[in-house]
């Protein structure tokens, strides 16, 4: 069985998670605790399966994989069925367009350990923290939502009537900008799109407060 070391708000394992419910794949969750103890991810029985010491990893069989979006296209390559990507060569290249916009653009700069560095190093307070959190989301998601709403391939999800990577990725950002109180008002087609994924099954069950490390 696929295993999946994960954490219930790591946005990152929850795209994963996403993914492998969109495409029917049973996978065992192996919680690891990004906070508690220093980080259970600095562990060394952890660090020799990623030695970025980041979540998620996927193991699948003799494959042992880190990085959402690699991952994301290994599961693509790998169980093919339902398709995550457009069969066309545009529709592809646009889904990982969104896709990177997010997991490169905005995801990294909020990322864990750059909260950390800039509350540890820098000293940097809540209130200034949550300020550098809210900007980078509202300057990722301005652009996000003009090239939703201008192209004509956004259908009820970011590209066409059926989730894709895209909503794998945009899915988990919105829950961080609703965690960091961002008022959604001016990106009406990403709430849109939200409110499409929330009606699914897979979206529903990878939710962070429905898995069994959520605290």
């Amino acid at each position: 069985m696929i295993q999946l070391y994960t954490f219930f708000r790591s946005s990152a394992a929850y795209r994963v998670r996403i993914a492998l419910n969109l495409k029917g794949l049973p996978y065992e969750a192996i919680p690891v605790h990004l906070v508690r103890g220093g980080g259970e991810q600095h562990a060394h029985s952890y660090a020799q399966l990623n030695p970025a010491h980041l979540i998620p990893t996927l193991v699948d069989g003799y494959m042992t994989l880190g990085q959402s979006l690699a991952i994301l296209e290994y599961l693509e390559e790998a169980y093919p069925k339902p398709a995550l990507l457009p069969a066309d060569t545009a529709g592809r290249a646009r889904v990982r367009a969104l896709s990177l916009g997010i997991a490169c653009d905005i995801h990294p700069l909020n990322n864990l350990r750059v909260l950390q560095y800039l509350e540890r190093e820098l000293k940097v307070d809540e209130a200034a923290k949550n300020r550098w959190y809210q900007h980078w989301i509202i300057l990722g998601f301005s652009a996000l939502e003009t090239m939703l709403r201008t192209g004509a391939q956004t259908g009820a999800f970011c590209h066409g009537e059926a989730p894709t990577v895209a909503d794998c990725c945009l899915i988990p950002q919105v829950a961080n900008a609703r965690r960091f109180d961002i008022a959604l008002d001016d990106f009406p087609t990403i709430s849109r799109i939200d409110a499409n994924c929330s009606e699914l099954p897979a979206f529903q069950q990878a939710h962070p407060q429905r898995q069994a490390d959520a605290t």
